[in-house]
Order: C-alpha cells, then sequence, then structure tokens
C-alpha cells in the first residue's frame, strides 16, 4: 500500500520523506479522503493476506497465545478464589464467613440473642444481649464450638469469650470515689 502526498511518502515497509510514488486510487484526493482511502487499501491488503485488522487499543506481539491471556474472561468466583490464594487470606475469609453467616451456623434462636464480634487466632468474642444470655451462652461453649467447628472445619474457633451487654457508666465529674458502684441489674 501507498499514499502520495507532496512532500511524504507512506508505504506498509517505511517512512521516507521526499519520496513519490504512484497512487492510482489516492490521486486527486487531499486531506481526510486522503487518509480514508489509504486505511480501506490497508484494511484490503492485510485481509488479502489473511491478517485480521489490529482493534484499537490492544497490543499484539504478532505470536499465537498459548494457554491463554491474562485478558481473558474468566468466571467470577474462580477470580476471586485465585486471589485469596495468592495473597493468603484463607483465615480471613473463613472467619469472615462465620460472622457473616452467624444465624445459619449456631440456628436463629441463638442468633437472635448474641452478635458475635471477631474471630481472631481462633478467639470467638460474642455479645449477648443480657446478662442471663451471658450466663447460658458460656454453658454452651462447647456446643457453639462444634457448631462452627461443622460450618467451617476444624481449628477455625478453638475459645469462645462471651461478653454481657454493655453498662451505662456512672461515674460524672472530676472527683469520684473507688469503690463497687452500681451492681448488674440490667438485663
Amino acid at each position: 500500500m501507498t499514499c502520495t502526498t507532496a512532500r511524504w511518502s507512506v508505504s506498509a515497509d517505511e517512512t521516507t520523506p521526499g519520496e513519490a510514488t504512484s497512487g492510482e486510487a489516492t490521486s486527486g484526493l487531499s486531506g481526510p479522503d486522503l487518509v480514508r482511502a489509504a486505511l480501506a487499501e490497508a484494511k484490503a491488503a492485510a485481509r488479502a493476506k489473511g491478517a485480521a485488522p489490529r482493534k484499537a487499543g490492544r497490543r499484539s506481539s504478532g505470536l499465537p497465545r498459548v494457554g491463554g491471556d491474562s485478558r481473558d474472561p474468566v468466571v467470577f468466583g474462580a477470580a476471586i478464589q485465585k486471589l485469596v490464594n495468592e495473597r493468603g487470606w484463607q483465615d480471613t475469609t473463613t472467619a469472615a464467613g462465620v460472622l457473616a453467616n452467624w444465624d445459619q451456623v449456631v440456628g436463629a434462636e441463638i442468633a437472635d440473642h448474641c452478635q458475635p464480634v471477631s474471630l481472631v487466632d481462633g478467639e470467638l468474642v460474642l455479645v449477648a444481649e443480657s446478662t442471663a444470655w451471658a450466663t447460658q451462652l458460656r454453658l454452651l461453649t462447647k456446643t457453639l464450638l462444634g457448631r462452627v467447628r461443622e460450618h467451617a472445619g476444624e481449628g477455625v474457633a478453638t475459645k469462645v469469650v462471651v461478653r454481657g451487654p454493655a453498662q451505662p457508666d456512672w461515674r460524672r465529674g472530676p472527683r469520684r470515689v473507688a469503690g463497687r458502684g452500681p451492681r448488674d441489674t440490667y438485663g
């Protein structure tokens, strides 16, 4: 393919200044029409060679790809699993799965009366809605560990820490007297 302008000549192999070539299809054209004609000739030459025109924005080395490419589409779940494995986030995602699915892990009745706060290094921290439920959950520690083990696997939770509800602070002012303070009458 050859395009001729007054001063420059563009060929498929090289660009050289001052070289005049014959362009039968492009004679008499100028400006945008000359560019459109040159593009049409280039596409026709590529089709004749059997090469598909390259899409804008894609870079290709011209070599065939073997075994896929990083730009090929993949299933979303497989991509996330690959990312988790590369970064070493298996323990974090397992713990997050236990916390996110708490009502399925322990059942609706227990989940209505306590919330999981954290699961770090095998220690599951729960906050109960009342002191009575905190006591009940402390008695159910082995059962809770068994249900977490069934749901997430062995070794995810090895210890359960149960906390009661947050109590209001009655201390006010800059001067306080040390002592036992108000008793647990909440819940």
